[in-house]
């Protein structure tokens, strides 16, 4: 009897394991599909393999002798700074090397909450939260924010991180055309008939170096009674003054509602992201945003090496000076389209490169 069951069951599964291998062979051919497309595109994208630190100077496998790195987004060299590393280690000894837990149920340390008030104070802001990524803090704030009720107006070439977010929420969309203050009139002027209204921009635009007309957006925002958010991630400690941002650059730092940026590119380079402004926007984005309940914690060394990175900019702006001064002398026409990461390291102790 048993074995009569033993035959019946292989007799059977044999029809469902060539359906399976069917479907993946099917799989493997739209793959290859796709993959070929890009190819022939010329879209395809190769990583090259660092075998050094990140620096104006590295070594990549396959290549004798170092070159010079013209394309990283370590826009103060902060990415390899001693006092930057030290911080990470010393991170690493204090806290572990991660929480294995989301923030809201045993994944918060006083590390956290120390780099979260450091960011809100940064930016002349009340409160700041962290996320993995600037990519999930955008993914976080409009579906958390925003209603049905509301509306959201989008720069045309927004990056992808901000498209993403607001298609997850459920807000009314308008888009406007890049930096096109008249078309962004017209859609405020269409859009007064929902409850809150915020407009979207990137604040350095990096695929084409524009900076976004920041006194002309807050004061069509203001006009129209709208709220203003700036994505700061190319722009964050080392436009402006003292680092700040374009709100700083701009002169309108007190008329931005909210702020989304990066740790991982200008701030020590290593992951993680944030949203700073209003408390009581900060505790709905504790209850509500999704990247921030159902992410685990940023790992401690991260947070450290942002936390010192934050310090050096605060402490002194011989670090946005000597940036500043490298763009004049390579003679671009604007902060941000100096190639990224060219000779824009802070100044370093003696022998460091």
């Amino acid at each position: 009897m048993w074995a009569c069951r033993l035959l019946h069951a292989g007799l059977s599964a044999a029809p469902r394991g060539r359906r399976a291998q069917s479907a993946l062979t099917q799989l493997r051919g739209v793959l290859e599909e796709e993959l070929e497309a890009i190819r022939g595109a010329g879209t395809w994208k190769s990583e090259r393999v660092i075998t050094s630190r990140q620096g104006p100077r590295i070594h990549v496998e396959g290549v004798s002798g170092g070159i010079l790195n013209f394309c990283a987004n370590n826009y103060l060299g902060l990415s390899s700074h001693p006092e930057v590393i030290q911080a990470g280690l010393q991170a690493l000894e204090e806290f572990g090397a991660g929480l294995s837990s989301t923030r809201f149920i045993c994944g918060t340390q006083s590390i956290h909450k120390d780099l979260e008030a450091k960011i809100a104070r940064f930016h002349q802001r009340e409160d700041a939260i962290l996320y993995p990524s600037c990519f999930d803090a955008n993914a976080g704030l409009f579906e958390a924010l925003l209603t049905p009720q509301d509306a959201v107006l989008s720069d045309e070439l927004n990056h992808a991180s901000i498209i993403d977010g607001i298609r997850l929420c459920k807000a009314h969309k308008y888009r406007y055309r890049h930096l096109d203050m008249a078309d962004l009139e017209a859609k405020l002027q269409e859009a007064q008939k929902h409850r809150l209204r915020l407009v979207a921009t990137d604040g350095a635009f990096s695929m084409d170096g524009d900076i976004a007309p920041l006194q002309e957006i807050c004061h069509l925002a203001s006009r129209y009674g709208a709220l203003v958010f700036v994505d700061e991630c190319h722009a964050t400690g080392f436009l402006g003054a003292t680092g700040r941002g374009t709100d700083e650059l701009l002169g309108v730092t007190d008329q931005v509602t909210i702020i989304n940026s990066t740790l991982g590119k200008a701030l020590g380079g290593a992951s993680g992201g944030y949203t700073t402004g209003p408390e009581p926007l900060v505790s709905l984005l504790r209850q509500r945003a999704r990247p921030y309940l159902f992410s685990n914690s940023l790992p401690p060394a991260v947070a450290g090496c942002a936390s010192k990175a934050l310090d050096l900019l605060m402490e002194s702006n011989a670090i946005v000076q000597s940036i500043a001064a490298k763009t004049q002398r390579l003679g671009h026409r604007s902060w941000i389209t100096c190639p990224a990461g060219v000779g824009v390291n802070a100044p370093q102790p003696p022998g460091y490169l």
